[in-house]
């Protein structure tokens, strides 16, 4: 039985070009790598965010692929990205999942664990 799976890492910076504090919106980089964790080959199809600032309000987001790829990764394989997310607050969360199917069309949900939109140098 074969078994399809992605896991995933997250790493976070501020984009200080993009922060505007007087008019708050802070924006914050992330790059996402998905690696091909299972035993088949499988394409990302979509993607889903729910992007939380410390105030409480939500931006949902969905999309097909990211960053304008599906990339079809092979057992082993990784690929990544990065994009951008802003917030009205100084710290806030992102999580979510990738909706992905394997060659034979049997669909799996990769869940992105809940990471922090913070500048870490700003928390200590």
């Amino acid at each position: 039985m074969s078994r399809p799976e992605f896991t995933c890492s997250v790493a976070v910076r501020p984009l200080p070009e993009q922060t505007d504090a007087a008019n708050e919106l802070y924006a914050y980089a992330y790059t996402v790598t998905i690696r091909n964790t299972g035993d088949v080959a499988a394409q990302l199809i979509a993607r889903h965010w729910r992007i939380s600032d410390h105030r409480g309000h939500v931006q949902q987001v969905r999309g097909l692929g990211v960053v304008g790829h599906q990339p079809l990764l092979k057992p082993g394989e990784q690929f990544e990205y990065t994009s951008w997310a802003q917030i009205a607050t100084p710290q806030g969360s992102m999580q979510g999942e990738f909706f992905c199917i394997t060659d034979d069309a049997h669909w799996f949900e990769t869940p992105v664990s809940e990471f922090a939109l913070a500048d870490a140098a700003a928390l200590h």
